[in-house]
C-alpha cells in the first residue's frame, strides 16, 4: 500500500470558466491557470503521483509548455493514471476536500465523481468528495480563490 497527498490552490479570475472535477460550475468567475485550472483534479493528480514516487504535476506538465495551455485537467489525469498503472499500482481509494466559500458545489459532486472515476477507470465508490468553507477567513473565505486537498491510497 502506498499513500500520497495532494494540495493545490488557484485564484479566481474574470473571463474564465470555473471547472471543478471536470464539471463546469455556475459562477461569475473561473480559476486562473495555464490549463483549465481544475484545482480538484490537480490535487488528485499530485496525490497519485506522490504515492507512486513520481514527483508532482509541475514536473510532468510544466506551466511553461504551450501544449498544456487551456488543456482539460481530466486529460492530464488520464496520463497520470497511465503512469500509475505503468508502475504497477492501482487505486484503492481517493478522498478529497474542496475549500471554498462560494459557490456551493455539492449538487455537482455526482458528476465530478463520475468524471474522476471514469477517467481513472475505477469504480465510482472509490472516489469521495467533500467541500468546506473557511468561515470567511483567509483567501478562500474572502472569495479570492479555491483550494483542494486529496489523499490517494494505492495498492
Amino acid at each position: 500500500m502506498r499513500v500520497g497527498t495532494g494540495f493545490d490552490v488557484h485564484a479566481f479570475a474574470e473571463g474564465r470558466k470555473l471547472i471543478l472535477g471536470g464539471v463546469e460550475i455556475e459562477h461569475d468567475k473561473g480559476l486562473a491557470g495555464h490549463s483549465d485550472a481544475d484545482v480538484l483534479v490537480h490535487a488528485i493528480m499530485d496525490a497519485i503521483l506522490g504515492a507512486c514516487g513520481l514527483g508532482d504535476i509541475g514536473i510532468h506538465f510544466p506551466d511553461n509548455d504551450m501544449k498544456y495551455k487551456d488543456i482539460s485537467s481530466l486529460a492530464l489525469l488520464e496520463e497520470v493514471g497511465e503512469k500509475m498503472s505503468a508502475k504497477g499500482f492501482e487505486i484503492e481509494n481517493i478522498d478529497t476536500v474542496l475549500i471554498l466559500q462560494q459557490p456551493k458545489v455539492f449538487k455537482y459532486f455526482e458528476k465530478m465523481k463520475e468524471n474522476i472515476a471514469g477517467t481513472l477507470k475505477i469504480d465510482i465508490a472509490r472516489v469521495n468528495l467533500k467541500a468546506t468553507t473557511t468561515e470567511h477567513l483567509g483567501f478562500c473565505g474572502r472569495g479570492e480563490g479555491v483550494a483542494a486537498q486529496a489523499v490517494a491510497l494505492l495498492k
